[in-house]
């Protein structure tokens, strides 16, 4: 048994031996294949698989008129990309210049962030901290001229041109990648919305140009030039601030909003990038790509406003400023600015709002020229009049003085006042018709002193009531404070008080209610809060809640709630939530009283506004008005339609236009 057991046990150990040397000779076989036989053949395959990581560029959220007509929109356009390869600076600083003179020729701009310029050299910036802080990052003295930081920059990239032209395109393409940063898997941008030619030339060249990659990217395209450019305001290249203020999910070049629109909701319509990846040999020629992540687009926000409204009253506003500046109507004048609202009386909703003079928002993507935005700064285009800009309302005003007169009993429905011209109380201001004819309007109700805009009725309602009560019902109807509209930069105007002219250390007179009574003294507005105030009248004396937003819809189609939108705004713009006043419950018969005489103004012989409104087709109730700022006169109409049953209300403010133009025109 002994003998029989040790010859089955060798048997096992030579079985076993065997196996282990037929494994090691599969091994070292196939270990010869691999590195000698294929090695030249799998290094080959290796090379080829060396990965990069691309940005894939979401789509910024579209910007929507009410039916759906895009405002901003995108198209897809290219990108140029450079990564890390092995070559050394010399070979780097001349194919950065190639690619440059293919750029040129073809009208793309690269990236220039450099802040000197030569012949002569100069700083392009004149803010001295700026230069400061950038001196000291860059770790130069501070006294360092811009020719002194040229060529430090110069010889740190090695750049051996002597053509200083030459050197500085080169140097800016340099300093993109100093400042962002690249290696062999992450790209520098240096240049977007790249046109085909140049897409074609450096694609048939790729070889020629070690690292440079093509890319379609999302360009962003406001559709109808100028039209409602206050509204969706400006996007452009994040600046260093703005870029430490926010999170790690934007770079150097990014696009992000400014004004308008595009600031508020920002978060909402950059949407998030994705990830590409893509194969190049150690050459830097990509062999490969695919999609790791895909981008996800930003919402689009759909607004209130009607595009067909915006062109005509855009339209309507600057042929009437141009016509009133070259004495169209009469005398010519200096006007040259003003400002539209066009609301819905019912919701709240604005459905077109206009600012003159306007702008090109799609220059401001690229980077807008010094000398355009010199010439939008000297005539302030770039101001939203309808919701920053605060003027006397002057007669417009009238309505709060005869619903506050009204409503506190002060006078009635069929009460007389009888206007001889000079107010005998106070400093004794004369009514604007004794001025022209040298007499008063006689005797007249509240309904006809709103149709001939009788000041001398509106001082006596004033002293009837006082300045608390006129206060108390001009903030009711939304004067003097924001209307919490989704835009930044609004005004929040004043209300002639008591306490703003304590706060200026000025007594309060009689005067000054008498002033304010008919929309003078401290009083001053914004058009939209006067046209929050005229829809107001219009519906029956309820609050209404301002907005720009129609809905808010993300990629997936999935709306933002209202409650969510509100929010979302609060937080963006800190809104007050302190504003909210309860409703009076105007008598109807007090308010059909004022709005009789606003319908007056536009369908009734002596009317403020007949001679414009005689033959209409549509019944309109309307207030024009006049307010004296210094030497300046700025005219006002305001009113809605139809009169029976309202739908829209208009306010218009042409800025410095001539006061007898606006005793036989409206705006």
């Amino acid at each position: 048994m002994g003998n029989l057991e040790t010859k089955n046990n060798k048997l096992k150990y030579n079985i076993l031996s065997i196996i282990v040397y037929a494994l090691g000779i599969i091994l070292l076989v196939q270990l010869f294949n691999l590195q000698i036989l294929k090695g030249q053949e799998y290094r080959n395959q290796s090379n080829t698989r060396l990965t990069r990581e691309s940005v894939l560029k979401a789509a910024r959220g579209n910007i929507l008129d009410r039916t759906g007509n895009a405002f901003v929109s995108n198209t897809m356009g290219f990108r140029l990309d450079l990564y890390k390869t092995k070559v050394d600076n010399q070979t780097l600083n001349e194919t950065i210049l190639n690619i440059i003179r293919i750029l040129e020729k073809n009208g793309d701009k690269y990236y220039d962030n450099i802040p000197i310029t030569v012949e002569p050299f100069a700083f392009t910036s004149q803010d001295e901290e700026y230069l400061k802080n950038w001196k000291k990052k860059m770790q130069f003295n501070e006294d360092a001229s811009a020719e002194d930081c040229f060529y430090i920059f110069k010889e740190k990239y090695e750049i051996q041109s002597n053509d200083i032209i030459e050197a500085r395109k080169i140097m800016a393409i340099r300093y993109e990648i100093s400042q962002n940063g690249y290696s062999s898997t992450k790209a520098v941008e240096i240049c977007g919305n790249l046109s085909r030619e140049s897409v074609l030339e450096l694609s048939e060249k790729n070889t020629q140009f070690a690292g440079i990659d093509v890319t379609t990217e999302p360009i962003i395209q406001y559709t109808s030039g100028s039209l409602a450019s206050h509204i969706l305001g400006t996007i452009g290249k994040i600046t260093q601030k703005e870029l430490s203020e926010t999170t790690n999910t934007y770079d150097m070049n990014d696009l992000i909003g400014k004004t308008g629109i595009q600031y508020v909701f920002e978060d909402l319509l950059k949407g998030k990038n994705g990830i590409r990846q893509i194969d190049m040999d150690i050459e830097g020629t990509i062999t490969g790509e695919y999609i790791e992540q895909e981008a996800v687009a930003g919402s689009d926000v759909v607004l209130t406003i009607d595009s067909n409204v915006q062109a005509i009253t855009e339209k309507a506003l600057k042929d009437n400023i141009t016509k009133i500046s070259t004495g169209g109507f009469s005398s010519s004048s200096d006007a040259n600015a003003g400002a539209a609202v066009v609301m819905n009386v019912k919701t709240g909703e604005i459905l077109g709002m206009a600012s003159y003079p306007d702008y090109e928002p799609q220059l401001f993507i690229d980077g807008i020229s010094n000398e355009k935005y010199q010439e939008y700064q000297q005539t302030s285009a770039l101001y939203n009049r309808a919701i920053s800009g605060t003027y006397a309302p002057g007669s417009i005003f009238k309505m709060v003085t005869a619903i506050a007169g009204l409503e506190t009993g002060a006078i009635n429905t069929k009460t007389t006042i009888n206007d001889t011209g000079v107010y005998p109380y106070a400093h004794k201001p004369v009514c604007w018709f004794y001025t022209e004819y040298r007499r008063g309007h006689g005797y007249l109700n509240v309904s006809n002193a709103i149709k001939h805009s009788c000041n001398y009725f509106f001082y006596e309602v004033g002293n009837r009531i006082g300045i608390e009560t006129l206060e108390k019902y001009a903030r009711y109807f939304g004067l003097g404070q924001k209307t919490q509209v989704e835009l930044p930069s609004e005004a929040s105007g004043k209300v002639a008080s008591v306490s703003i002219a304590d706060e200026e250390g000025r007594t309060w007179y009689l005067g000054e209610t008498l002033s304010a009574a008919i929309g003078q003294s401290y009083n001053n507005f914004t058009p939209l809060q006067m046209a929050k105030y005229i829809s107001m009248l219009a519906n029956g004396g309820k609050n209404i809640d301002v907005t720009l937003i129609k809905t808010i819809i993300d990629s997936n189609g999935n709306e933002m709630s209202r409650e969510e939108i509100n929010d979302y705004v609060s937080k963006k713009l800190n809104f007050d939530s302190s504003n909210n006043t309860d409703d009076l419950n105007i008598s109807p018969d007090n308010l059909k009283a004022v709005l009789e005489g606003m319908k007056g103004v536009t369908s009734e012989f002596g009317g403020t506004a007949y001679s414009t409104f005689a033959g209409f087709n549509i019944e309109v109730a309307g207030k024009t008005g006049t307010a004296q700022v210094g030497n300046k006169t700025n005219g006002w109409f305001a009113g809605f339609a139809p009169y029976d049953d309202p739908e829209i209300a208009i306010v218009v403010i042409v800025e410095n236009c001539n006061s007898r133009w606006l005793h036989s025109r409206s705006s």
